[in-house]
């Protein structure tokens, strides 16, 4: 059942719907709102600004005008508003349960992209992104995959807009995870693990290290090289640049709406981060309302312990991948060699964070934090027996500091209000949860030689 209007105020209520119509109509770019703008993006040749020029043998033109657009809100087509009635709205549920069980005063809300046909928030580009490049009649998209959420959810896109799609996905979460592959092959899309065989950047790293278990930066360069180096092939990235997080923010904008309907609105809201796609989709639209409106909502991004590009990362111009294809982008990172030890929150292990992101944490307009995996698996445990769904991992970083922030409610004796974002389901996860059972998993903090090296490898950029 959908509400159509503001329900009458309920204290019991737990699920917050509103009707497909309800679809934001734009999408929110929060450039058209920050104090100060985001540094350019640098050729990775001459080291000067791009144009959109520079961008078209990866783009279609439409995403490309997006990718540089400061307009506040930027229309989204009908055909991808009819593919998100798939799912969308998404429900924003009251998690009643989970406090009872923590005994807290907080009161905590969590927005559910799990329902959407791949399980987590990626269709929310990948069917916008599928869109533009068939309106430009590009075939093939070639793109890489962490933990199998973004291939999954391309291949679902490249089904419903007639595009062959190849996934080139992390090696180690393609032994992890066999039946996200097995998905992204139902929809119709190929999938190998990288680094592979299939292009010179793979198999350069595989001549360096045959046993590499492959890195999301490593499966970039192997996706942007078969798009670069074919003319009917365009590459697809699933988080960082600002189109990609641009797309996410129907996340945000939904819940402003519910919060309406609940008659309440967020002290905290909360977003795992790697790249930082689901978080910016729930974040900036209430960023946004804290910059326009004086709202003064604490937002935080979490990411894992083993990857920490917010918290120990250095904000500086790097690339995106490691053979350094891309273009060079001012955002926190680790350095693009650096390898992150093997967890299960594949989607996270991702050597730098958007540059938006990174801007609005140097602006001191978010947190971060760092949690390790065996905290978030046991969070994600307690949610599932209170609330009935098992959070994908990376979801589960959310989930962590949310009862984190609820515990502290309930020590200070505060009735805050506490949103996060429930950005998947794990139940293609459950090796993962297993191995958490068994107490197999390990909290690896990363290694500081091998990311001290990768930072003084940081190309020689002055910041812009």
């Amino acid at each position: 059942m959908f509400f159509k209007s503001k329900p009458q105020s309920n204290d019991d209520s737990v699920k917050y719907l509103l009707d497909e119509e309800h679809i934001p109509k734009s999408w929110y770019n929060i450039a058209a709102d920050l104090p100060e703008p985001l540094a350019p993006p640098l050729h990775p040749g001459t080291g000067q600004p791009i144009g959109p020029d520079d961008l078209a043998p990866l783009f279609p033109m439409g995403l490309i005008l997006q990718e540089v657009s400061a307009e506040r809100e930027i229309e989204i087509p009908d055909p991808v508003r009819d593919v998100y009635r798939l799912w969308r709205p998404s429900p924003l549920f009251r998690a009643r349960r989970l406090e009872k069980a923590l005994d807290t005063p907080a009161k905590i809300y969590y927005k559910y992209e799990g329902v959407s046909p791949a399980g987590s928030h990626k269709p929310n580009t990948a069917i916008a992104q599928a869109f533009f490049n068939q309106q430009e009649g590009v075939k093939k998209i070639a793109t890489e995959t962490g933990a199998g959420q973004w291939g999954s959810s391309m291949a679902l896109a490249g089904t419903f807009f007639d595009i062959d799609v190849s996934v080139f996905m992390v090696k180690v979460s393609f032994n992890q995870k066999p039946y996200r592959r097995a998905l992204m092959e139902t929809y119709g899309a190929s999938c190998v693990a990288s680094p592979s065989n299939l292009t010179e950047s793979g198999r350069k790293i595989l001549a360096e290290d045959p046993n590499s278990p492959g890195s999301l930066g490593i499966a970039i360069s192997e996706a942007v090289e078969v798009a670069a180096t074919n003319d009917d092939t365009k590459y697809a990235l699933g988080s960082v640049l600002s189109h990609v997080l641009l797309h996410q923010t129907v996340i945000g904008q939904e819940a402003i709406a519910q919060f309406d309907m609940a008659d309440d609105y967020p002290d905290i809201v909360i977003g795992c981060a790697g790249g930082g796609s689901n978080f910016a989709g729930v974040a900036f639209p209430f960023l946004g309302q804290n910059l326009r409106e004086g709202k003064n909502t604490r937002i935080i991004a979490v990411e894992p312990s083993a990857c920490p590009s917010l918290t120990r990362g250095t904000y500086a111009y790097d690339f995106g991948d490691t053979v350094h294809l891309t273009p060079l982008v001012r955002m926190h990172t680790l350095g693009n060699s650096f390898i992150p030890p093997p967890l299960h929150a594949g989607g996270l292990r991702y050597h730098g964070m958007a540059p938006l992101v990174s801007h609005v944490k140097e602006l001191g307009l978010i947190e971060a934090a760092a949690v390790h995996q065996n905290p978030c698996f046991e969070a994600g445990v307690q949610f599932a027996r209170a609330e009935g769904i098992v959070p994908a991992p990376e979801s589960t970083h959310a989930v962590r500091t949310a009862i984190d922030e609820a515990l502290r409610c309930k020590e200070e004796g505060k009735s805050e209000t506490i949103l996060f974002n429930l950005s998947g389901h794990g139940h293609f996860d459950m090796a993962a949860y297993t191995d958490y059972f068994a107490g197999d998993l390990a909290d690896e903090n990363y290694d500081q030689e091998a990311l001290d090296k990768a930072l003084s490898e940081l190309p020689d950029v002055a910041a812009a």
